[in-house]
């Protein structure tokens, strides 16, 4: 009998696995009192040194030579921090039948933050795009982020953000645009020692988010806000999510079409502007929301898996495709390790 296997076009990420571990343990065994103190001073040493990180390993020199194709940096960032927004606000219609004002908060948050990286690359080798324009593209929203997406959570958000106040942009100066900076500044010293321990440094940023994740979800469980969530209300989570990725997949890559873009720039424009970084998105929340981050980082992870399932779908099509036959558009190292890198879709 022929054993069935999950296909190898729809990737379940195991960091999700951890997560949604990581969840089921603060569900069990939350931290209360001083065990709470004691995981939200880790959690927020965690967000600051993830930032540190951050900042130390993107180039500058690569950053600066990626503005020569400022036209499609512009329509990326204009996707991940105009449309998406717009296409959020909109969904407040949807309050109260689909969604709850709880979810609806965590919806809109999510198209507040920026795009990733590690997977926008990964996708764009994959579909044979512009692999440098989706390297620098997912940077710069990255990059961007750090002071947009407060931004925007404070002129959208405002007091429904659950907790949210001008405190909350010091704390995220502080906690992240301050270390992000060290990082950059540092660079020429720890760069090095960065790149060399590239695997044991991924596993602390992993773990970072992990401590930021059972602190939320620990404030969230001894505050009972849980008991919001209905199973009836996450379907309909789901099927916005599911909506707003397709529209968004939809008008990147026509929309790209429309401005003049040649294919291997569209793919790359399609696969970082339609996609929303959960590794930048958990530290912020855990900033911003405090105890409700919780409830406010569920569309988050929700969506995570979702684009990675669809967009892993979309790439091994794109790479069949005739029209789309191998081209010059980076050294073959630079594939190689575009493609290491993705490997972990984050």
């Amino acid at each position: 009998m022929k054993r069935l296997q999950w296909p190898s076009w729809m990737p379940v990420d195991p960091f999700i696995v951890l997560l949604l571990g990581t969840v089921g343990l603060a569900a069990l065994f939350p931290a209360r009192d001083t065990a709470a103190d004691v995981a939200s001073g880790a959690s927020t040493a965690a967000i600051a040194l993830l930032f540190f990180l951050y900042g130390a390993r993107l180039s500058t020199r690569e950053a600066i030579a990626g503005f020569k194709h400022w036209r499609l940096h512009v329509t990326v960032l204009a996707s991940t921090f105009v449309v998406f927004p717009l296409l959020g606000l909109a969904a407040r219609g949807l309050v109260p039948v689909l969604l709850t004002h709880s979810l609806f908060t965590g919806l809109l948050f999510l198209t507040l933050v920026p795009s990733t990286i590690q997977s926008s690359i990964a996708f764009t080798s994959i579909a044979r795009g512009n692999v440098p324009a989706a390297i620098c593209a997912g940077s710069f929203s990255s990059l961007a982020g750090i002071v947009i997406t407060p931004l925007l959570a404070a002129a959208l958000l405002g007091g429904s953000g659950g907790g949210f106040s001008a405190d909350s942009l010091i704390k995220i100066v502080l906690q992240l645009l301050v270390p992000f900076v060290a990082g950059q500044v540092l660079r020429p010293w720890v760069g090095g020692f960065i790149t060399r321990h590239k695997k044991v440094l991924g596993l602390v940023d992993r773990g970072s988010i992990l401590l930021v994740v059972y602190t939320a979800f620990s404030e969230g469980m001894v505050q009972g806000i849980w008991h919001q969530v209905i199973p009836l209300r996450l379907g309909g989570l789901l099927v916005v999510e599911a909506a707003l990725l397709g529209v968004m997949l939809l008008l990147t890559w026509y929309g790209s079409r429309a401005l003049g873009f040649t294919r291997e720039d569209r793919i790359a424009i399609q696969f970082a502007g339609s996609k929303k970084s959960l590794a930048s998105g958990l530290p912020m929340a855990s900033v911003l929301f405090g105890a409700h981050a919780s409830l406010a980082v569920l569309p988050l992870m929700l969506f995570h898996q979702m684009q990675l399932m669809v967009c892993a779908v979309i790439a091994k099509r794109r790479s069949r495709d005739p029209r789309n036959a191998p081209v010059a558009i980076a050294p073959a190292a630079t594939s190689r390790t575009a493609v290491g890198t993705g490997a972990r879709y984050r």
